[in-house]
This record gives C-alpha cells, sequence and structure tokens, in this order.
C-alpha cells in the first residue's frame, strides 16, 4: 500500500526518542513522508535540550513534543512514545532514531508488510546485502553477527538477523499486547520487545537496510553492553523455552529439550565422576564405562539438535493482528498475555 494514501486512512505514527541529536533532528522530521499522520518527538532528559529545540523551530504541525525530566534510557522513550502514538490513534507505529542514521524514505517499506497483513512487527537488517555493510565498521560488524546468533536463540525468531536495529514498525493492536512498562529501559529494548513479541506469537520480518554513519553520536557503552546483555540473554530465553515448551505447550520439542538436556548432563556427570576416579586410583576407565559416559552424551547432544530444529521449524508464520481485529481483539486475552 503506497505511502499516497490519505493520514486518516493509513493513521500511520512516527516515534523519535532524543538523546543528543539537536544537530540531526529537524533534518529527520523534514524527510518523514506526508502520509504519516503524527510525530512523537521524546526528550530523554536530553543535555541539549533537543525537545524544546523542536518546538521552537519546527513548524510541522504533526509534531508532538513530550520530555522526559531525567534520562531513562532509549528503551524508556521509546515506550513513552509508543503509549502518545496510542492515545492519537495510531494504526501503525513507526520508530526511528533522530541522529540521521534511518533515512524517512525508506518508512513504506516498514509498513507496507503490516497494512499487507503479512506482519505484525518489522525491523531494518543491515545485514541482507554483503555489498550494503561495506559502510559498517568491523568492530561493530563482528559486534551484531555475534548478536544476531545469541538473539535467535533467546527470542525464537530465527529468520531474522540485525537484533539492534531500532528501525521498526508495528502494529497498533499487537503493540497494545506488549507489557510495555516491563520492557528494558536501555539498549536492550529491541531484542527485549521480539522475546515479547514471540510470547504472542507475532509475525516478525525483516526490511533490507544499508548500513548509514556519519558524525551522530552514540551513548551505548561497548562494556557496559557485554557485560549486562548476557545476563538478561539468558533470563529471556530461559522464560521463552518455559513459556513456549511448558507453559503454553507440550509438545515433541518439549520431550526432546528434557531427554537430551537429562541424557547429556548424566553422562558428562559420570565420565567426570570416571575420570576424578581414575586419578585416585591409577586405574584407566573400562571401555564399557567409557561407552556409558559417552554414549548418552551423543544422544542427548542430538536430542538437543532436534530440540533446536523443532524451534526453528516453530517460528510464527501467522500474523497476530488480522485475527485480533476479527474477533475484537478480546480482553481476556490482551490481559492475561500482559502479565508475561
Amino acid at each position: 500500500m503506497p505511502l499516497d494514501v490519505a493520514p486518516h486512512d493509513r493513521r500511520i505514527a512516527v516515534v523519535i526518542p532524543c538523546f543528543k541529536v539537536r544537530n540531526f533532528v529537524l533534518s529527520v522530521i523534514e524527510r518523514i513522508p506526508p502520509a504519516v499522520a503524527s510525530i512523537h518527538v521524546v526528550d530523554d532528559g536530553c543535555p541539549e535540550k533537543t525537545g524544546v529545540y523542536v518546538q521552537t523551530y519546527c513548524r510541522d504541525p504533526r509534531v508532538r513534543v513530550i520530555f522526559h525530566q531525567q534520562n531513562r534510557g532509549v528503551g524508556a522513550a521509546t515506550m513513552t512514545g509508543y503509549r502518545d502514538a496510542l492515545s492519537t490513534g495510531a494504526r501503525v507505529v513507526v520508530k526511528l532514531d533522530g541522529d540521521g542514521q534511518m533515512d524517512p524514505a525508506d518508512l513504506d517499506r516498514f509498513v507496507e508488510p503490516i497494512l499487507g497483513g503479512r506482519a505484525d512487527y518489522t525491523k531494518g537488517n543491515r545485514f541482507f546485502d554483503i555489498e550494503l555493510l561495506r559502510a559498517m565498521p568491523r568492530m561493530r560488524l563482528v559486534g551484531n553477527s555475534i548478536l544476531s546468533l545469541v538473539n535467535k536463540l533467546c527470542s525464537g525468531y530465527w529468520n531474522i538477523a540485525d537484533p539492534t536495529n531500532g528501525y521498526t514498525a508495528i502494529h497498533a493492536d499487537v503493540l497494545r499486547l506488549l507489557p510495555l512498562n516491563k520492557i528494558d529501559d536501555r539498549f536492550f529494548f529491541e531484542s527485549d520487545v521480539l522475546f515479547r513479541l514471540n510470547v504472542i506469537r507475532a509475525v516478525v520480518a525483516d526490511v533490507p537496510l544499508e548500513a548509514r554513519y556519519g558524525d551522530e553520536f552514540s551513548s551505548l557503552s561497548i562494556t557496559r553492553a557485554s557485560l549486562e546483555f548476557p545476563g538478561k540473554y539468558l533470563i529471556r530465553f530461559l522464560k521463552r523455552v518455559f513459556y513456549s515448551y511448558f507453559l503454553r505447550d507440550f509438545s515433541a520439542g518439549t520431550v526432546a529439550l528434557i531427554t537430551g538436556s537429562l541424557l547429556a548432563l548424566g553422562g558428562s556427570l559420570f565420565g567426570a565422576w570416571r575420570w576424578y576416579l581414575s586419578g585416585l586410583t591409577g586405574r584407566p576407565a573400562t571401555s564399557g564405562e567409557v561407552m556409558l559416559s559417552a554414549l548418552p552424551v551423543l544422544v542427548g547432544c542430538q536430542l538437543l539438535i532436534s530440540a533446536v530444529n523443532f524451534d526453528i521449524l516453530a517460528v510464527p508464520t501467522v500474523p497476530l493482528h488480522p485475527r485480533l481485529a476479527a474477533r475484537g481483539q478480546g480482553a481476556g486475552m490482551e490481559a492475561g498475555l500482559r502479565k508475561k
């Protein structure tokens, strides 16, 4: 569906969290297509007073400026923008940064799969075309590649990459199901959103993007992220496994996961114990003892691989928001999903 459709028919909202982007944000706003109905600028305690700057110099009537008195993080600023966008009756909410890295001209490619009923949430992917990665710094490329692999395992969306890409769009009916007050306040929020989308079985689609870098400021600390992200990923992974394979359903994947884990752990512990005893007594383990250790580990690993394969095949493929609209988005379902 092209962006020349009237704003009142599309009800597209754009959320722009702002922190030290005063030199870029007006240019970003100017390039947002006229078919967008509202633009929600969130000043996240910016020391440059970006929100005041926008109020003073921006003449676009679509712009609404919201202020955080203190810096709360890009995740919290985005959630504030989401809430404000929902209050205006938005149908699709697009989030892009105010630093100029994300081209507003690409907005229609994020919105169209949602309005076309093929996805509930779309996000940028700078890894889709190898030729487009030339502009990405090498360390950032390696870091994002590792994060993509970890995120696939933790979120359950094995079909997407570049999880930290902040150019996203989401259908309002799906957004209302997310517990916005529980989503991470800082840079982990993109991965957190993916985890929570998987909990409600929403369809996520990647949109190929060119990597763009300039003089923009980044407040992301690589050291801090490397210390905080692993624990957060582990917690989300354990929660997703519990929700998907024990609480919501009990499937062949559950059986493979439980049996494989027990066999691999049991065989490893038995092998470690026999190795310890051999060191104490000087008596080498018999071939039977070796097999009692190796065979459970081998079978357990095969079952765990089967569980991963089952998880890959379980990626959501049927969009959620058309079904919500068809049955009026039942209040009971929404309340139950928000608790997670």
